[in-house]
């Protein structure tokens, strides 16, 4: 356990060395699954938190992302990034289309959120546009992994 907490924060601190970010805020649409707001705000030259508010089965859920970027293929403006958070969910069981809970119950769940993806920020114009992949596992309410978090996501930079 002690190495792959070394290992993980010797990646953290080499990553932190990296060709710069080429915006500061982002504020946009996610498009997949669930939809959404996002919101992206870089903390240093690598890394950045994400804020999203996300809908689904006529429910909501806020997720918290700490992410690290790196420069993709040596193409000017092109990114890719992992990292991970946590998020809070509330729906009813009424409208998950009988996918998953108990028509009736209300379900408030908690857990851990992964994320890997890929961006590019254009020159011309400031959009940024990304596609990422964010698996779920909810630790309380409806426990269980969520492997359909994928998403498209439009933002404005600044």
């Amino acid at each position: 356990m002690k190495k792959i907490i070394l290992t993980f924060t010797l990646v953290i601190f080499l990553s932190a060395f990296a060709s710069a970010q080429d915006y500061n805020t982002g504020v946009g649409l996610r498009l997949g699954f669930s939809n959404g707001l996002t919101v992206k705000h870089f903390v240093s030259q690598r890394s950045a938190f994400e804020g999203i508010l996300s809908t689904r089965w006529r429910g909501f859920e806020l997720t918290g992302l700490y992410e690290v970027h790196n420069n993709a293929f040596d193409v000017t403006r092109l990114n890719w990034y992992f990292g991970g958070g946590a998020h809070i969910g509330f729906w009813n069981g009424d409208n998950t289309g009988d996918r998953w809970g108990e028509p009736g119950t209300n379900y408030t769940v908690i857990g851990i959120d992964g994320i890997l993806g890929i961006e590019y920020n254009f020159e011309e114009v400031p959009i940024n546009i990304g596609l990422d992949w964010k698996p779920a596992f909810n630790l309380s309410g409806y426990s269980g992994f969520w492997g359909d978090g994928g998403a498209l996501s439009i933002r404005y930079i600044f």
